[in-house]
């Protein structure tokens, strides 16, 4: 027998719920108002309930297509309800596969009810269950992105003009907006957004009635099915249906669970630097399990919440691996790959690194101050000179640069600040830089451009470029991240509306047929 593996063993136990047993109450006295009954709980969409709705769509299909023999139609109906109901009680039994199904479908209502199996098998009913699972998982996996987006845009905005130094190569490269750069990630989540999306339309598509791989003579109406069970579409070719596509779709489903896992991690990746400062300016307000203390050094706050936030995307993307790694030199069609419950445990992984990744960003403490205050205590503005003096004065970028490069390097020998750089040796600098060339011997820049061009602040709001940190592109970017939200909250609703609606459709037609069986008891 094959061994799971452990990691993906370990992930499905933590995935699913724990089942405690619930504290007894005292009697309530007769005096005392009753307490409102609780709703009924919606019964799970696992492959039971799929099951259900497929037996459901079946019997009320062929009866209306004459398939099936109307008198004996309510009777086989009240048995399909009978299963369903039986399944829906406390500890009911809610059998995953249609060999396991079928036996109690003959208990409620005798070997008739298997009339309902001709155009059918496992194979299709399987990959029909496992799509509308996958389905309602990446509307889940769309939702929490969608939140943890909202809070990245909502962030951005209050911190439009909190300047900060941004890193290239783990080295402080350039100031940048900090609000600029949660943009930047805000982009790369509306990105893993739209692959929900497409990857969406291929999942949404219905198996069923294809039976194992090339059809029957059984002439199952394949497109009613996929309207009552909410498809909007159909695999259209037989083969493909149940023997490629079913283990195409969670592979494809992995690569959008490795996207968010990596967009996680590198965000805390570059917020856990902040810890190696001895006086950061980005932190985790402490309390509320975003930070422990050390049991050995006193001054130590240990960002708890960044190290669990990592690991739940590292093991999102450790899961994210096993389908591809399943489906590798396999014949088609084989089950390998499409397990329900290491599926819908790897689209749950990256729900909860996102939810983690929301706690982190409301959890942060930004300090402005501190921010500027390191910008200014080292040189990450210094190619605003060179961009300035090409821009303004014609000085050719090399030239300009290599200008530049000489501020910095007398700069750190002196050990002198940018804002504190004297303006003569500036010019010295540079008429030894341009010496005996065809350029400007002297430095075009007075003193006051000199130090406003080397002012992060200033640097920030002056930026040219579509798409950067300037006040007028912030405000557009802001916008057009907030009606991307708002289109995704949307296109989630639509989605499981049109589920729902198709469903609802299926139980009137079905408790029409399953009614009258009733009324002919009495």
């Amino acid at each position: 027998m094959r061994q799971p593996l452990t990691i993906l063993s370990l992930a499905l136990a933590l995935a699913l719920p724990a089942v405690t047993a619930s504290a007894q109450q005292p009697a309530t006295p007769a005096s005392a108002a009753a307490p409102a009954p609780s709703p009924a709980k919606a019964p799970p969409r696992d492959p039971f309930f799929w099951l259900g709705e497929m037996n459901k769509a079946t019997t009320v299909i062929n009866t209306e297509a004459g398939l099936l023999d109307k008198a004996m139609a309510p009777r086989l109906a009240a048995g399909v309800a009978k299963v369903i109901n039986d399944g829906n009680q406390p500890g009911g039994k809610r059998p995953a596969t249609v060999i396991t199904f079928e036996p109690l479908l003959i208990q409620a209502a005798g070997q008739d009810i298997t009339l309902l199996h001709a155009g059918r098998s496992s194979q299709d009913m399987h990959a029909t269950y496992r799509a509308a699972i996958l389905r309602d998982k990446l509307l889940e996996l769309a939702d929490q992105l969608n939140a943890t987006a909202r809070t990245l845009v909502g962030l951005a905005g209050k911190h439009v003009d909190t300047i900060v130094p941004n890193y290239t190569n783990g080295v402080a490269a350039q100031p940048n907006s900090y609000g600029h750069y949660l943009l930047g990630f805000a982009a790369a989540l509306d990105r893993d957004a739209q692959r929900i999306r497409e990857t969406y339309v291929r999942v949404d598509r219905s198996p069923m009635g294809t039976t194992v791989l090339n059809g029957t003579s059984w002439p199952l109406d394949r497109k009613r099915m996929a309207q009552y069970l909410g498809f909007n579409a159909l695999v259209d070719n037989a083969y493909d249906a149940s023997q490629l596509s079913s283990m195409d779709e969670p592979v494809e489903v992995a690569s959008i669970v490795t996207a968010i896992a990596l967009h996680t991690g590198n965000f805390v990746e570059d917020v856990m630097t902040q810890y190696a400062q001895s006086r950061p300016w980005i932190l985790l307000q402490e309390g509320g399990g975003n930070t422990y203390v050390s049991s050995a050094m006193p001054q130590k706050r240990n960002p708890g919440l960044l190290n669990d936030t990592r690991s739940d995307a590292s093991t999102a993307l450790t899961l994210a691996m096993g389908p591809a790694i399943q489906t590798h030199n396999i014949t088609p069609g084989m089950s390998d790959p499409k397990d329900v419950k290491q599926n819908s445990a790897m689209v749950d992984s990256a729900i909860s690194a996102l939810k983690r990744w929301d706690r982190v960003l409301k959890a942060m403490v930004i300090s402005p101050d501190r921010a500027l205050e390191e910008l200014n205590s080292d040189w990450t503005a210094s190619q605003e000179l060179a961009d300035v003096l090409m821009r303004k004065y014609k000085l050719p970028f090399r030239v300009g640069h290599h200008f530049a490069s000489e501020v910095v390097e007398y700069a750190k020998a002196k050990d002198i600040k940018p804002l504190d750089f004297p303006y003569d040796q500036a010019r010295r600098i540079y008429e030894e830089a341009v010496k005996g060339s065809k350029y400007p011997q002297e430095l075009p820049m007075d003193e006051k451009e000199f130090r406003s061009t080397l002012d992060p602040i200033a640097i920030v709001k002056n930026r040219a470029t579509s798409g950067g940190p300037q006040p007028a592109e912030m405000q557009r970017m802001l916008k057009e991240a907030n009606e991307k939200l708002a289109a995704q909250d949307t296109w989630i609703r639509e989605r499981r509306a049109h589920i729902d609606r198709s469903l609802a459709d299926l139980d009137r037609a079905f408790s029409s047929l399953a009614g009258s069986a009733e009324s002919r008891k009495d």
